[in-house]
């Protein structure tokens, strides 16, 4: 008999966390497992920030796909990008640019998110992201650039508009981006002798009235005090504009002459979701508590794509997109596949939440584990260790430790891999939201596909 196929797309977080269930819990007879990605790694997102700041080398984030217990997935490297579930075919597009089907019996969607960006005059042109290895990179290259070029010109006014760096969203990765890369000038500046330190600005900006209300008052307002004692400054309540070559426009009227704009003002569901033409929750797709899709036979999603019920709380919540559901997630769908193949009962998600922790750099961090409320030097080492115990392979583990005690004590030396020769780095270069088809084009392409085969 033909096993059973098992198609699980994206390997974030969710993604890989039902993969290596599946491995773990099914015997190689009972089903094909197949998990597609355009990269052979899974990205340890909530490290990027330290990525950019150089604390830590890429290749330490991601974590190798190939250094698994038992081998037994085959990673198909490319994308979705369209989903035919009458037909149960997966339309994929190969790192190589080739558009081929992929049949599937059961299909998890995994595929995470993209930036989410508004209607903001030169916003996917000017400003830049913080959702992928490469952009993390991009960053650090391009900040130590502003350092070069100030430091080599001769405008005053040219000199303090590379000196002032704008991060828009005071979420996580906002908050977590401004901080490191504000330390990364901060100690940057004392290599450039020709430099006032005081030229050097950041501001962070954010619509919402406070800093990261997950954390809630107290250690919103100590991450707060934190970041302004460094230096930074946090407008809350304000928004941007406009952007251009020269100037970033605030929704306060400021208008700031700044060469650098570092969008995080949060994440939208895949546009892979889009394809389905399937009941979505402010863009993500509507799933069961057993995050199985009504009305698509053998289709499950999670992570940041779906709506997610958070039975934990109630009242209808759904599920934040972080990484911490992912994982659970992951787990929960891997283990309900197995039941479904063996003929056993499913079981809804449920979660107990276990707190946050944010790394602000240096000796500053705030954290929430259990509900117990940290600032300081033991946020910090709370929010390392968490993140340290969440990377997936041992050699992975070795080499963060290793970064962070090699940085602590030489430091960094600022270099720039001139990758921006070639690129500008901008939203616009990153977030492909033109490669997805249309659900007209999903259900042309595979009826093409039969007839050709036929």
């Amino acid at each position: 008999m033909t096993r059973p196929r098992i198609l699980v797309v994206g390997a974030g977080f969710a993604g890989v966390a039902c993969v290596r269930r599946l491995e773990r819990r099914l015997a190689g007879r009972e089903a094909e497992i197949s998990l597609l990605t355009p990269f052979s790694y899974q990205l340890y997102l909530p490290l990027l920030p330290q990525v950019a700041a150089g604390v830590l080398t890429p290749q330490s984030v991601a974590v190798s796909l190939r250094r698994s217990e038992r081998h037994r997935t085959r990673i198909i490297p490319g994308g979705a990008i369209g989903v035919d579930a009458k037909a149960k075919v997966c339309v994929v597009r190969t790192i190589t640019g080739e558009i081929v089907n992929e049949p599937y019996d059961h299909l998890v969607l995994a595929p995470g998110s993209i930036t989410r960006t508004f209607d903001i005059p030169g916003l996917t042109e000017h400003a830049r992201g913080m959702k992928t290895l490469a952009e993390a990179v991009f960053i650090r290259d391009h900040v130590i650039a502003q350092l070069d070029l100030a430091d080599a010109g001769q405008d005053e006014a040219e000199r303090a508009a590379r000196l002032q760096f704008v991060v828009v969203g005071g979420g996580y990765a906002g908050t977590e981006t401004v901080a490191c890369l504000q330390r990364l000038t901060h100690t940057a500046v004392k290599r450039y002798p020709r430099l006032d330190p005081k030229l050097i600005k950041w501001h962070l900006v954010d619509i919402a009235p406070k800093l990261m209300p997950e954390l809630g008052d107290k250690l919103g307002s100590a991450a707060l005090d934190i970041l302004r004692r460094r230096g930074i400054e946090v407008s809350l309540g304000v928004s941007v504009a406009s952007v251009d070559d020269n100037d970033v426009t605030l929704t306060d009227g400021r208008v700031l002459p700044c060469r650098t704009l570092i969008w995080t003002a949060g994440v939208a569901a895949s546009p892979l979701i889009g394809t389905l033409e399937a009941e979505t929750h402010k863009g993500r797709l509507v799933v069961g508590a057993d995050m199985t899709v009504p009305g698509l036979d053998g289709i499950h999603a999670l992570g940041d794509a779906a709506a997610v019920p958070d039975l934990a709380k109630g009242d209808d919540a759904i599920c934040p997109p972080t990484a911490q559901h992912a994982l659970r997630q992951g787990r929960k769908v891997a283990d309900n596949l197995v039941a479904a193949l063996r003929g056993q009962q499913t079981f809804p998600y449920v979660h107990k939440d276990l707190g946050l922790v944010v790394d602000l750099g240096g000796r500053d961090g705030v954290s929430k584990p259990l509900g117990v409320e940290l600032h300081g030097m033991p946020a910090q080492a709370v929010a390392r260790a968490y993140h340290w115990s969440a990377l997936r392979t041992n050699v992975a583990k070795t080499r963060v430790m290793t970064n962070w005690l090699l940085n602590a004590v030489a430091g960094d030396d600022f270099v720039r891999t001139g990758f921006l020769a070639s690129k500008s780095g901008t939203l616009r270069d990153f977030e492909y939201t033109d490669a997805y088809l249309t659900p007209d084009q999903v259900r042309a392409h595979t009826a093409s596909m039969r007839a050709g085969s036929g």
